[in-house]
């Protein structure tokens, strides 16, 4: 399985486990992700720029690294962690490692704002930063 369709695999399983009550149940895979993730130019102009992050949001940015993580695990076998720090206003960082290695981190500072114009560029995303942790784990395995 190529890494954009593991990654989008992967992001949609740990959203719908969340889904304790079904509420999603009906919505297909690309409207839940277009849903959480893909804001338009005119969704963001309606977003403040300074305002805190709700606890939605700070899930969802974290089930975007989870998933990168969860996928490098059945890429790799290696298991991974993430580690969130977020503040109420939407600093914070989040990191992705394995053993003592770093596999991709990320700082925010407004993370309430987060989000993607299209499905595409979040696959991207999620295919770049899968990579990326590839690459870092071997490079300093060898």
């Amino acid at each position: 399985m190529e890494t954009k369709e593991l990654f989008k695999k992967t992001l949609i399983g740990q959203i719908r486990a969340l889904d304790q009550f079904g509420t999603w149940v009906n919505k297909s895979d690309e409207d839940l992700l277009v849903e959480k993730y893909v804001k338009t130019k005119e969704e963001m102009k309606n977003i403040p720029i300074i305002a805190d992050i709700d606890e939605m949001q700070t899930q969802d940015i974290r089930l975007v690294y989870q998933a990168v993580a969860l996928a490098f695990e059945k890429m790799t076998g290696i298991m991974c962690s993430v580690v969130m720090e977020m503040s109420h206003e939407g600093f914070g960082r989040v990191v992705v490692f394995a053993d003592d290695i770093v596999l991709c981190d990320k700082g925010f500072k407004d993370a309430h704002r987060y989000s993607f114009r299209t499905l595409e560029n979040l696959e991207e995303e999620g295919e770049k930063l899968l990579m990326k942790a590839n690459e870092r784990y071997k490079k300093y395995k060898s």
